[in-house]
């Protein structure tokens, strides 16, 4: 059975003015997706600016959403690392707070071979029983998950149940669904192609947009689940500019703008990201109220 199907947010993690993590406030952000048709959470992973937390930060942070989201939302750790000694140590405690699932990102810097990838998630998937989502994104590991790994990953590695695609290329994505032939779920990992995902037979996305639109990102999905293309294809396109807002800069600096500007954070992001770029926030803001987004 899927983890989830439908809309899955990328959650920031939102810090005090001091750089703390806001505990009180991220409680506050589990609630409010769960009360806006948000179809799982996902917890520590980059939008949540994972890789600039302690790990007793990012255990503390898996814990409070696991305890507030209190079974009414799947939730989703984020426990990836270039070391597989650390993505074991994360997921073995992450399991411990009862998520639904693990998203791993792959070894990012070293940049292992394919064999090398297989060999990670088998002795992360020794080590717990908590389904595994396996987090493909180039652009940004320099690591690339072929097809062919996947698939091999999915069948011969029992916590291996689904992948996050956001190399964004559709064509590699075709080819992944044509040989898993279903034997692993598929996630869009890119807003800009969730339909088009979806068309492939993937099940669902985790979207950084769904943290100001997920009311949207989850009906985007639903409307195609329910044979609705037409409703689909029109929400997909009425984001296509929020989207590239969104990614103007290094991702979450903008989604974290958004956050602020609509009440949710106070913007503060970690070393070595930065404040959003005055001209580059007018354009988001441009963007956020040319969609209907209220602030």
């Amino acid at each position: 059975m899927s983890i989830f199907k439908g809309s899955g947010v990328a959650l920031v993690t939102p810090f005090k003015e001091s750089g703390a993590v806001d505990y009180d406030q991220l409680r506050k952000l589990t609630d409010y997706h769960v009360d806006h048709k948000t179809d799982a959470i996902i917890v520590c992973g980059t939008s949540g600016e994972s890789a600039t937390m302690t790990v007793e930060e990012h255990l503390e942070c898996i814990a409070v959403v696991a305890e507030q989201a209190n079974g009414r939302i799947p939730v989703i750790a984020g426990t990836g690392s270039n070391d597989t000694a650390t993505a074991i140590e994360l997921s073995v405690e992450a399991e411990k707070c009862g998520v639904d699932g693990l998203l791993m990102v792959t070894p990012y810097y070293n940049k292992c071979t394919q064999n090398g990838l297989v060999q990670h998630y088998a002795k992360v998937s020794e080590a717990v029983k908590t389904p595994i989502i396996v987090y493909n994104v180039p652009s940004r590991t320099g690591c690339n998950i072929l097809p062919a790994t996947a698939v091999k990953m999915a069948k011969e590695i029992e916590n291996v149940v689904a992948i996050k695609e956001a190399s964004g290329n559709i064509s590699q994505v075709a080819e992944l669904a044509h040989l898993a032939n279903g034997c692993i779920d598929i996630y869009s990992g890119n807003d800009d192609q969730i339909l088009p995902l979806l068309s492939l037979g993937g099940i669902g996305v985790i979207s950084v947009t769904a943290n100001i639109i997920p009311d949207d990102t989850h009906d985007l999905c639903q409307k195609f689940f329910d044979g609705d293309i037409k409703g689909s294809m029109d929400l997909q396109l009425k984001a296509i500019d929020l989207c590239k807002a969104l990614f103007c800069e290094v991702n979450p600096i903008p989604v974290k703008k958004a956050t602020q500007l609509m009440g949710m954070t106070n913007g503060v992001v970690r070393l070595p990201l930065t404040e959003m770029e005055p001209e580059n926030a007018a354009k988001l803001e441009k963007a956020m109220r040319e969609y209907g987004i209220e602030f």
